[in-house]
């Protein structure tokens, strides 16, 4: 088994902005600094080219302008990646998709109140298998995962959080992902992302 890879973190807005090699020390610059400004890269080099750059140009609306590295081995560039970010547990809960290669956005929803991360990954697999049907697009899907993609091939999201009045609209969304797996059937596969090896999924959202 192959070692997982270092990652590299840039802290653009945080107590001492700079370059970080572990979690731990980065975390010490941004936990509890409002407003900080943070993301993780699989290489050196990926880190020291985005610190030249603006925290816009890899985060959010602007993440298409961000530029994926992949190794040998790598994904399947013309593929489509979905990921999901939960500040809290439960708490605000977003999702989205982008392409692969080029890293744009192809769609993003939320935010949601009292959800969870594993929600949000379930609908984003479920919503881009939607959406990909109707464009009639058959290119795989990947996710980092491993629930989500086992609630995908269930067709039920096994999530443990309770309904409530706060996240209504969500668990609305969960039902309608539901049946929509219970009446389609789809022509893409759904993949695993490497995360030791590649790094983070390009539809990630900078957040951990």
């Amino acid at each position: 088994m192959s070692k997982p890879r270092n990652k590299f973190y840039v802290v653009w807005k945080g107590r001492e902005p700079g370059i970080y090699t572990t979690w731990k020390t980065c975390e010490a610059q941004v936990k509890g600094f409002q407003g900080a400004k943070y993301k993780a890269f699989p290489t050196k080099a990926a880190a020291q080219a985005a610190w030249k750059d603006k925290y816009e140009d890899h985060i959010g609306k602007n993440a298409a302008v961000q530029k994926p590295l992949f190794g040998p081995g790598g994904p399947i560039p013309d593929s489509y990646c979905v990921d999901a970010a939960c500040s809290g547990n439960p708490g605000i809960v977003e999702y989205r998709c982008v392409h692969t290669r080029s890293g744009k956005q192809i769609f993003r929803q939320g935010p949601f109140a009292q959800g969870t991360n594993n929600i949000g990954e379930f609908l984003a697999l479920v919503h881009a298998l939607s959406f990909f049907k109707k464009k009639g697009v058959a290119a795989p899907i990947y996710s980092d995962s491993v629930n989500a993609m086992s609630w995908v091939k269930k067709k039920k999201c096994r999530t443990k959080l309770g309904r409530e009045e706060r996240n209504v609209r969500l668990f609305d969304l969960v039902d309608q992902a539901e049946r929509w797996l219970e009446n389609n059937t789809y022509p893409n596969k759904i993949l695993k992302w490497d995360t030791a090896n590649w790094g983070e999924i390009p539809a990630d959202f900078g957040r951990k």
